[in-house]
């Protein structure tokens, strides 16, 4: 059964909680590539023991929430996948990949809920009326699979943050939500972060959290993060992108030690909860998991 939020809301406040790392790029380093618009769902179809198994390596790494790959099973993409008629389906099956790699451990199981069209396109974020549908189906698909909470990420404009945490609320599921911003702190359609963090506030979030932006520009704009909530505040970055992702000037290559000592400035910092977006490995948690256990 999923924790409840009694639970959910205990942990989170008490901090010190290892997020896992990437799961899209993970399958891409170990061959199985697949191109846009499905990207990792099609895992999911083609090698859904590949995705347990990195699951499962990032239990083994220590880490406290495990991300089911539901990353791209929303509606829009399913349908333009022709998948829309097994959108409930894959997501249940997601869902329980990951409860399965947990394997009765104390590992929360949270269901990603991304942006309907693109994470670094801001301008292609659907009109009001369709996105409000769209996350109130993917979040009535999500309930049914029953994870903890759902974990609300990439978001770069604060109408489609507020559209999916909403929809999670009134279909009753827990959320943390996290957003992607430039490297100035706005988000990427240019609004404010303590606009966009308004605009959620209402939902009563888990967990408030910044997510694939490069390691050192993640350090520099979390304070400001933390000086815009009292809420738990979540830190997980993106590296080894070959070229600057929109919004910034500059991308970086981290390897797993290097990666240990950003996680430690960030608990510094007042992060609750750290872990790896885009480019992280089982390697990079391990070690940010070792960071937690000695800061």
């Amino acid at each position: 059964m999923p924790a409840t939020r009694t639970e959910l809301k205990r942990r989170f406040e008490a901090g010190r909680l290892l997020l896992d790392g990437a799961m899209g790029t993970e399958l891409e380093r170990r061959g199985l590539g697949h191109p846009l618009p499905l990207w990792s769902a099609a895992a999911l179809i083609a090698a859904p023991q590949m995705v347990e198994a990195i699951h499962r390596e990032y239990v083994e790494a220590g880490a406290d929430i495990l991300v089911a790959n539901t990353f791209r099973t929303n509606p829009r993409t399913l349908r333009a996948a022709g998948l829309f008629a097994q959108g409930e389906d894959l997501n249940r099956q997601a869902v329980e990949l990951a409860r399965r790699a947990a394997g009765g451990r104390n590992v929360l199981v949270a269901a990603s809920v991304a942006p309907a069209e693109d994470c670094y396109h801001p301008e292609r974020v659907p009109a009001d009326r369709e996105l409000r549908a769209e996350h109130e189906l993917m979040a009535a698909w999500l309930a049914a699979a029953l994870p903890d909470l759902v974990w609300i990420e990439t978001m770069n404009t604060a109408r489609e943050a507020q559209a999916a945490a909403q929809a999670a609320l009134e279909c009753g599921l827990p959320l943390a939500v996290s957003f992607v911003v430039q490297e100035s702190g706005d988000l990427l359609s240019g609004e404010k972060l303590a606009d966009a963090l308004a605009s959620v506030e209402p939902c009563d979030p888990l967990a408030i959290g910044l997510n694939c932006i490069p390691p050192r520009g993640l350090t520099a704009l979390l304070p400001h993060l933390r000086s815009l909530t009292g809420r738990p505040v979540a830190a997980y970055a993106h590296i080894d992108n070959p070229t600057p992702i929109r919004g910034w000037s500059y991308s970086q290559a981290i390897n797993p030690a290097e990666y240990g000592e950003y996680a430690r400035r960030w608990l510094e910092l007042g992060a609750a909860v750290v872990g790896g977006c885009c480019g992280t490995t089982p390697a990079h948690i391990r070690v940010a998991g070792t960071v937690i256990k000695v800061t």
